[in-house]
């Protein structure tokens, strides 16, 4: 019949699922995340054994996980199978002039302390704009600022319009007055620095 390479893939399924327990933590950004989140498989009909599958996994790394520990813990998870690789993807996408910067889809875990220069300029300008104490604190879901602080080191902090319970959803949706609260605060921000 066939060596099915679904089959083949399902111990590696399991085991990265059962992986999450042993990933980095930290007590401020949490714990690190690892899931399957797609599956493709090479067959020449739907009624045909797959030669081929390849799965891809979300990895959310942590404050001190390092990309290379990762790749190494999933390649540990593999084991020594010649018929199975662990590969990093590359984002090579032209822009919409055709430019192509080739990256690693690695992003890191960022952090600025509270006592930051840049995050306290963004609660003086919070504190100008609408008065009191505002909040300082995280995000759970990713930003480009995996790229801009965590790659490249550029000091990066959140704010956005709208409420992150939303934000990636199939309710993602932002009212028109936080959108122009924003707008306020991206246009005072600079003056703060």
């Amino acid at each position: 019949l066939g060596d099915n390479a679904i089959y083949k893939m399902l111990p590696v399924i399991a085991a990265i699922r059962d992986m999450e327990p042993q990933l980095g933590d930290h007590e401020f950004l949490g714990h690190g995340r690892i899931t399957v989140t797609d599956m493709e498989v090479t067959t020449p009909s739907i009624n045909a054994v797959p030669n081929e599958a390849i799965i891809y996994i979300d990895r959310r790394i942590t404050w001190g996980e390092t990309p290379e520990a990762v790749i190494e813990q999933v390649r540990q998870v593999v084991g020594d199978r010649p018929d199975i690789k662990v590969d990093l993807l590359i984002y090579e996408e032209p822009s919409y002039t055709g430019f192509v910067f080739p990256l690693e889809k690695i992003y890191p875990a960022w952090l600025l302390e509270e006592s930051n220069p840049f995050v306290q300029s963004g609660v003086k300008t919070a504190k100008a704009l609408w008065g009191g104490e505002p909040k300082t604190g995280k995000w759970d879901f990713s930003t480009n600022g995996t790229y801009w602080c965590g790659k490249a080191g550029i000091p990066s902090i959140g704010f956005g319009p709208g409420d992150e319970i939303h934000a990636h959803t199939v309710l993602d949706q932002v009212s028109l007055d936080d959108v122009v609260r924003a707008t306020e605060f991206y246009a005072l921000l600079p003056g703060m620095m």
